[in-house]
């Protein structure tokens, strides 16, 4: 297979859909021999936060000398993002041949009569191939959606089960309520592992307390940074009295690298030598694009990939605890399925001007005219551009050196933007 047929075959699959479920997967991947059976994990889930400390604890496991896999999505430059080893996404060939031998199990499953495997459970497996052919020592694993009936989920060696912050996500797929949400996600829960969690709304507590008396696992609450000073090139703060410094921006980051900080002192429990020189270097080295991320420095541009109402939430914290009575030029785009009036409804006080874009090449975005006309219940101050390019050009010319410009509502677009304004992938 090259790289041209891997791509054809990717888009091919991806017309699939998302199924819930472990039957699909877990037939294909004892067909490619288990390959996840030999590689333990740090398994993570909730609704945002999950990129960043994927991150953190990547990194700072890297620094420590251990050679690590992580899966992620979704990505912002590159689709082979999604698959990394020691910080290197996997190569063009490596994808191919994991990608040839995981379409051949799933033509031969499918002539025997089962559902053919989705996109996600493609790369899952071929995930799981790469990091044993590479001997990972240990994997940092994202969920897609949710947790009990995600693809990630057919794993057995958790050594820590993580949650972020557990919000309203992918309503009436997980469940209606809070509760139904946090036990879907608490479905990643295994018997033997220790939990780590950020703290959480009560009702997401009392289910993650419950599962984890069920499952006989220990239940470490993140506490949270104590004397922080935030600041969009570095930020510091304390944690269980020792000082720490992290580059990434956003307020809500030194809240993430405490979740870190804590599933790091769990896998030290469990007899994995990490030195606090690594954790420090890990923290400070830790790079994670499209969250709250400088793009240009004069005029200030940034990029944040919140695209939900929590994420949008803590970005309005952000920029109002960095730029105290600011006003901001606001470039916005978002797919069909998110809830982009909760979006408009929190961000458009903030803005002097919306310019609303199409995330390009994603069948499931909203048109920029479609999200401009929603926008104008807002705000009077809209234009939907063309193009990426040409918003960028507008944008430039109503910020002048008087309004940050901020550039959210999907990832999606994120590396194409970048791309523009930077030369670089």
């Amino acid at each position: 297979m090259k790289y041209k047929e891997a791509e054809e075959y990717i888009q091919k699959i991806s017309a699939y859909g998302s199924v819930l479920g472990l039957d699909t997967i877990r037939e294909l991947l004892i067909r490619m021999g288990n390959p996840q059976d030999t590689l333990s994990f740090v398994h993570i889930a909730g609704t945002n936060g999950k990129g960043s400390v994927l991150a953190y604890v990547s990194t700072i496991l890297k620094e420590a000398g251990y050679r690590v896999g992580r899966y992620l999505s979704p990505v912002i430059s590159e689709y082979r993002e999604k698959i990394q080893v020691g910080g290197r996404m996997i190569s063009q060939k490596a994808l191919c041949e994991g990608l040839e031998l995981v379409k051949d199990h799933a033509e031969q499953m499918e002539a025997e009569g089962w559902q053919p495997p989705t996109l996600f459970e493609t790369e899952t497996a071929l995930a799981f191939w790469y990091f044993a052919k590479k001997k990972c020592d240990i994997v940092i694993l994202e969920t897609g959606m949710g947790g009990i009936e995600d693809a990630t989920n057919i794993i057995r060696n958790t050594k820590v089960a993580v949650f972020t912050p557990i919000s309203y996500d992918h309503i009436g797929i997980l469940g209606d309520t809070l509760t139904e949400i946090a036990e879907k996600k608490a479905g990643i829960i295994k018997e033997g592992a220790v939990v780590v969690s950020a703290v959480q709304k009560p009702e997401v507590m009392e289910v993650l307390q419950r599962t984890c008396q069920e499952k006989g696992c220990v239940l470490r609450v993140t506490e949270q940074p104590q004397k922080v000073k935030y600041g969009i090139f570095g930020q510091r703060f304390s944690f269980h009295k020792n000082v720490y410094k992290i580059r990434l921006a956003g307020m809500w980051q030194p809240e993430n690298a405490c979740v870190a900080l804590e599933v790091i002192e769990a896998l030290r429990e469990q007899g994995i030598s990490i030195k606090e020189d690594a954790v420090r270097d890990g923290l400070e080295e830790t790079v994670w694009d499209g969250r709250f991320t400088v793009l240009r420095k004069k005029p200030l541009l940034i990029m944040d990939g919140a695209h939900n109402e929590d994420a949008v939430k803590r970005l309005r914290e952000s920029l109002e605890g960095y730029f105290p009575g600011q006003r901001f030029l606001f470039i916005m785009g978002v797919l069909r399925d998110k809830e982009y009036d909760k979006m408009l409804a929190m961000m458009a006080p903030l803005a002097q001007y919306i310019i609303t874009i199409t995330p390009p090449e994603n069948p499931r975005a909203l048109s920029a005219f479609d999200l401009a006309d929603k926008a104008k219940a807002y705000h009077p101050c809209v234009t939907a551009a063309d193009s990426l390019e040409e918003a960028v050009e507008m944008a430039g010319l109503l910020a002048g050196e008087e309004y940050v410009t901020i550039a959210f509502g999907s990832l999606s677009y994120l590396g194409r933007l970048r791309k523009i304004l930077t030369g670089k992938q």
